[in-house]
């Protein structure tokens, strides 16, 4: 005889699962980002060799090199193209010329200033440590107008023109913060105990510091120079309030871009330049790295 207060079994039922797991979600959107990031350079580079202005990768009117010589060819060549004579090729170097004289003198300074800085935060122990943290770093923090326009007013206050030197004070402000960062991290991984032992040993302090620590930072210096080097180059915010009637690489590129028809190719040729000789030097760091590695 059949129980029938009994209920019957009910199979299990299967979860509900989306077509898609996380790794792959993570995928995609890792997809998504690249080519969100690196889409743009592709389009300025093609465009590059697009003999059209303003740029454009739509609409081909032919493959052309024009746009990269417009550096070495000659004043005839240049006047007969009816986009490269209503550009300034003489300001346009001299603008480089600028970067490069500035930068000169921004990354030793900052060097020595976030070298300073480093030392100061991680060797000194004070109570007072936290505020010259938030101190020494609060200029990477402020609006490079900020920077700009506090260096055109302070320095105008003391009798100087805005110009080059200005521009070098403003732009030392916030690039030391970098080799401060940099510097910093490598001091912390440096054993305290090598500099103890040689003050222990008889050793003046700046003998230490020039026979242990200084060689110890050597590739955080290189790094940090460069870093700094690329800041103080492509730097626009803080150089277009302080520059006054110069001109630097970025701001003339920024001038350029302000063009009501559109900006000239050149521009693309510029950054596809640029672009490639971060891939070379980065390729070339690679590959030096590994060979040193096999020895």
């Amino acid at each position: 005889m059949t129980d029938l207060t009994q209920t019957p079994a009910v199979p299990p039922t299967n979860p509900v699962r989306f077509g898609i797991s996380s790794a792959g979600l993570l995928n995609a959107y890792t997809w998504a980002f690249l080519a969100f990031m690196f889409a743009p350079l592709l389009l300025m580079v093609l465009s590059s060799f697009n003999d059209t202005s303003p740029p454009s990768v739509t609409q081909w009117e032919g493959f052309t090199g024009k746009w990269y010589a417009y550096f070495w060819m000659s004043e005839t060549e240049m006047r007969a193209d009816p986009v490269l004579r209503a550009l300034d090729r003489d300001r346009f170097v001299g603008c480089f010329g600028n970067s490069l004289y500035v930068a000169a003198f921004v990354v030793p300074l900052s060097l020595i200033l976030g070298l300073s800085g480093a030392v100061l935060l991680t060797r000194w122990r004070s109570r007072a440590n936290g505020v010259l943290w938030w101190i020494l770093l609060s200029p990477m923090l402020a609006p490079g107008i900020v920077l700009g326009l506090s260096a055109l007013v302070f320095w105008g206050r003391l009798g100087v023109n805005a110009g080059l030197f200005t521009i070098i004070m403003a732009q030392t402000t916030f690039v030391a913060g970098y080799p401060m960062l940099i510097l910093m991290a490598r001091l912390q991984r440096q054993p305290i105990e090598l500099e103890e032992a040689a003050l222990d040993l008889g050793a003046s302090p700046f003998r230490v510091f020039r026979r242990l620590t200084l060689p110890y930072l050597f590739p955080a210096l290189v790094s940090a120079a460069v870093i700094g080097f690329m800041a103080s180059i492509e730097n626009y915010n803080t150089t277009m309030f302080a520059k006054g009637g110069s001109c630097t690489f970025a701001t003339e590129i920024g001038a350029m871009a302000r063009n009501p028809n559109g900006h000239p190719p050149v521009i693309n040729a510029v950054g596809t330049i640029i672009i490639a000789l971060t891939v070379l030097a980065a390729t070339a760091h690679a590959f030096l790295s590994r060979r040193e590695a096999q020895k």
